[in-house]
């Protein structure tokens, strides 16, 4: 079999890899890589990578990146395109403002059509916020469209955050004080905030 010239600057970093530990071996032999091998090498990551759920969230990504709405931030966890590190940010001049809140996102390959699962994973007092860190939210359940995308999901969630739904509670307490004492609703939230802030 005759060689052909090095595409792999083409090929994602695994196909690079495996190219060279392939050529390694071949070497021994002086027999060159073959073009058949460098297509499987890239044909296996490619359609890895290139489900309708994995395009979707890099559209999300690049939108994100490009065009972030206030106060919300995300990306992929560790080129992990499927799971995703949040941040909300407080909004201003309300209990909330100067909090520091982290959440994670987890996609399925159904999504657009499915909402991932999200959390939060600081600490949080709020009537639609569970003890998990799992959040009450139509748009995450029953009011799901394949419309929304990252920052979309974000803003709503940070939204609820001032304006929650106490007749359809996840904390009950939260709701109850949110309903009957304002005032030391918001005294907790206050405190939910300053933990925030030396939170890992």
């Amino acid at each position: 079999m005759i060689g052909i010239p090095d595409v792999s600057e083409q090929l994602t970093y695994h196909a690079k890899v495996y190219i060279y530990h392939k050529q390694a071996n071949k070497n021994l032999n002086s027999e060159p890589i073959t073009f058949i091998e460098i297509l499987a090498a890239f044909n296996t990551q490619a359609v890895r990578m290139s489900t309708p759920a994995r395009k979707r969230l890099m559209r999300d990504f690049k939108r994100l990146q490009q065009d972030p709405p206030a106060g919300i931030s995300g990306a992929p966890y560790d080129n992990n395109i499927m799971l995703w590190n949040a941040v909300i940010f407080g909004p201003d001049d309300t209990p909330w403002d100067g909090g520091t809140f982290k959440l994670t996102l987890q996609f399925s390959e159904d999504y657009p059509n499915k909402p991932p699962t999200v959390r939060f994973v600081s600490r949080m007092f709020h009537p639609n916020i569970y003890a998990d860190g799992s959040i009450c939210l139509d748009i995450l359940q029953n009011q799901w469209s394949p419309i929304y995308d990252v920052a979309a999901i974000l803003t709503s969630i940070q939204s609820l955050l001032c304006d929650p739904n106490p007749n359809s509670p996840a904390n009950s307490e939260a709701a109850r004080m949110f309903s009957e004492n304002k005032r030391e609703y918001n005294r907790k939230v206050r405190e939910i905030v300053e933990q925030s802030w030396t939170a890992d």
